[in-house]
């Protein structure tokens, strides 16, 4: 009975100890005052009783500022049994407009807070050393072309440590807009003052002729300040939320010139460069060469690049490959490349000339137009090596008895040819019967193709490579052969083939991943395939 009055004591004593908590207080302050147009500051309300979080209407900041996160916080503290309680709000304003703002009083529960004159000041009017976070940003030009590549560079400069954040690209209408490498990562000192300096930069293309608006890039996100409350002795760090904005932009775009001829392409400089095969310009019927033509443009992009018509007299046949595009950057400036690889085969003996190729081209820094050639080429192609065998002609005799010598003199020819295909037959059967004499006494000739692409392996030529691989395998199969008809035959050489365009044709230009080792063997089980299957042929045909 006494510890149950005891217990009754105990509850009456703790319940006079927490007395029931009212909203007395509602305070609003900021973190900065002024503050720069396109930054953001942070607005602070504080409670002294424990609410719920949906009691803040912030709907009345509309009007004058971007309203961004809002986090919310408590706390509870008990001095001497008396219990206080805090409930704060902590909202991320950015202004719309510079000027005087003021922030309105706001009111829970019938208390109300004091409203807040705020001065907007316009950017570059506040010394840069006072702010903790800004961004700078400009263009490679303030007007353009349709079509021609603008650069974007953006600077974040942050005073303070950076726990997260996101920078976000520009925003425009009219245009398209794509990331340029990678982020660059430094430091700078501005005015006395030590910043960190994330550097992204952009290429933007208009569409369409005019005025184009550029809303600055923005970045968003927390970083750690020192935050000192309710006259604490100590202070300790706090993740705030912050956000700023580039400076908005406007270019001029001019429409596609009236007078301009052919494909638009707009550059800063454009340049055709050719690869001819071992810089050699007469050629036999029948042997495939590989010309390769690489279209370079600076500062334009890749799917702007037209193809390459590549014209030939009737007497060369012409088989181009799919072109490849790509892009990189060198000293600071993106280059689009367009590589077009075509196999030219020669069906009659004679002098060709392979005629000029034009590439037109918008220059914008003299404003006039522009053309990339190659000049025009004469190759000179000879017979063949291997000599057809003749056919045999079926002739149709006359009754006429007065047909002169003529029958009498096809039919010597045709003994002596008879004679000829005897012993020729002959000869082969003995080289035949005796292949380790043979072999030993005299090395079978390699073909020339193999020998090249030996030669081209053993220097780590990737371009050479290439060029033996299509005459080498041309050779094999007694038939023009293409890079891609090539690949087909062998899953591990289209691996190699892909290698060695990126390597010779890629802007590293590299050709240490390029295994020339399995290359060249490849090469060699292939040539020892089709030697068997002929081989095996001739068996089945001539068992004896």
């Amino acid at each position: 009975m006494v510890v149950r009055h005891i217990f009754i004591l105990a509850i009456i004593a703790l319940t006079a100890a927490f007395p029931a908590s009212a909203l007395t207080m509602l305070q609003a302050s900021v973190d900065r005052n002024p503050v720069m147009e396109g930054e953001s500051l942070i607005l602070t309300v504080t409670a002294d009783d424990d609410l719920n979080s949906g009691k803040l209407d912030t709907s009345s900041l509309l009007k004058d500022f971007i309203v961004g996160r809002t986090s919310i916080s408590r706390s509870k503290q008990i001095m001497n049994f008396d219990a206080s309680n805090e409930t704060r709000w902590q909202v991320l304003l950015s202004p719309r407009n510079i000027g005087t703002i003021t922030i309105p009083a706001f009111t829970i529960d019938g208390v109300s807070s004091k409203p807040i004159p705020l001065s907007v000041l316009k950017t570059g009017s506040q010394p840069q050393q006072m702010q903790d976070i800004f961004m700078r940003a400009n263009l490679s030009s303030e007007q353009a072309y349709v079509g021609q590549m603008l650069t974007y560079k953006v600077k974040l400069y942050l005073a303070l440590e950076l726990q997260r954040g996101v920078l976000n690209a520009p925003n425009l209408e009219g245009a398209q807009i794509k990331q340029l490498g990678e982020d660059k990562d430094s430091t700078d000192v501005v005015n006395g003052r030590r910043y960190r300096v994330i550097e992204r930069n952009y290429a933007i293309i208009a569409d369409q002729p005019g005025e184009l608006t550029i809303d600055g890039a923005s970045f968003a996100g927390d970083v750690v300040v020192q935050s000192r409350r309710n006259g604490a002795m100590f202070s300790f760090n706090e993740s705030r939320p912050t956000q700023t904005q580039a400076p908005k932009m406007t270019v001029s775009i001019k429409p596609i010139p009236a007078d301009y001829q052919g494909q638009w392409l707009v550059a800063d400089l454009v340049v055709l460069k050719e690869d001819w095969p071992e810089t050699q310009n007469e050629f036999k019927v029948g042997d495939p060469i590989t010309r390769t033509i690489n279209l370079l443009a600076s500062n334009a992009d890749e799917t702007s690049l037209p193809e390459i018509v590549i014209k030939a007299p009737s007497a060369l046949k012409v088989y181009p490959e799919k072109p490849q595009r790509n892009t990189f950057l060198r000293d600071n400036q993106m280059v689009s490349q367009l590589t077009q690889t075509t196999a030219i085969v020669a069906t009659q003996a004679g002098t060709y000339t392979l005629p000029e190729i034009k590439v037109p081209w918008w220059n914008p820094h003299l404003n006039k137009q522009q053309f990339a050639t190659l000049p025009a080429r004469t190759i000179t192609v000879t017979a063949g090596a291997a000599i057809e065998p003749l056919q045999p002609q079926v002739t149709t005799h006359s009754s006429n008895s007065d047909s002169g010598f003529w029958p009498w003199l096809s039919l010597v020819l045709g003994c002596l040819w008879v004679i000829t295909l005897l012993l020729w037959q002959k000869e082969r059967r003995n080289k035949q019967a005796a292949p380790n004499i043979e072999s030993s006494a005299k090395a079978t000739k390699p073909h020339s193709g193999l020998t090249n692409l030996q030669t081209a392996c053993h220097a780590k030529d990737p371009t050479g490579v290439l060029n033996a691989l299509t005459r080498y395998y041309s050779e094999l199969y007694q038939a023009p052969m293409t890079l891609s008809q090539i690949a087909a035959t062998d899953s591990r050489l289209s691996d190699c083939i892909g290698q060695l365009q990126q390597s010779a044709y890629g802007s590293n230009q590299q050709a240490s991943n390029v295994d020339f080792a399995t290359i060249l063997s490849i090469a060699k089980m292939a040539n020892t395939d089709i030697k068997q299957a002929k081989a095996s042929v001739l068996t089945k045909l001539n068992p004896s």
